[in-house]
């Protein structure tokens, strides 16, 4: 129970860390190509953007054990790309709305994806696999701590509350546009607390399918 335990912290912790590099690595992004300082964000509270989370999550597991750096690289093309895509799928299925759209790329996927985004998702598979995988395996140490334990289940408890009420005000975002009123107390909270004034606020790259 101890090491199951301690596994599903480091995947947590792999997950969080992940989805910090993503907001800095997006600001960087903006900085160098689009010659603007933009923050996005993926969920309401933190600076997060959940798509490099479960990318970080998804490369420990499975390709970060390929030692021949080519096939590392296709790999993490292949893994990106596929996370890439769920998450523009299911955020235009449960919300409604797109964050990035890549249909004026050439050898695009439904503009969900890219075979540039790829290849970037492929580079970031290796410099991931040299760097960030040898510090994730010494999180068995870490964790063995029980003040670290301690912060890493208040940072678990955040992190739920977090898409919780991400969740949950983006649904209702997309409910008010359909013109469908609050359904009980808890709506009509979010309704009050997360109009469409914050939620583009925080949301400031997505746009409504």
């Amino acid at each position: 129970m101890k090491k199951i335990r301690n596994y599903i912290l480091k995947i947590f912790l792999i997950f969080f860390l992940g989805s910090i590099f993503g907001f800095f690595i997006e600001i960087l992004y903006g900085l160098i190509l689009d010659k603007i300082l933009i923050f996005k964000k993926g969920l309401i509270y933190g600076p997060f953007i959940q798509v490099y989370g479960a990318g970080a999550v998804a490369f420990y597991l499975l390709i970060c054990k390929i030692k021949h750096p080519v096939k590392l690289f296709f790999a993490g093309m292949i893994m990106g790309g596929i996370v890439e895509y769920l998450f523009s799928f299911l955020q235009e299925v449960i919300f409604g709305t797109i964050s990035w759209d890549y249909s004026h790329m050439i050898f695009d996927i439904n503009g969900r994806t890219s075979l540039l985004y790829c290849v970037f998702w492929g580079l970031i598979g290796v410099i991931y696999a040299k760097t960030a995988f040898p510090m994730f395996n010494k999180l068995d140490l870490v964790l063995e701590n029980q003040f670290a334990r301690i912060i890493t289940y208040i940072l678990f408890g955040f992190m739920i509350f977090d898409i919780g009420i991400s969740c949950i005000a983006g649904m209702r975002q997309d409910a008010r546009k359909n013109q469908i009123p609050p359904r009980n107390k808890v709506e009509t909270f979010i309704d009050e607390h997360y109009p469409d004034e914050v939620m583009d606020k925080v949301y400031v790259n997505k746009k409504e399918v």
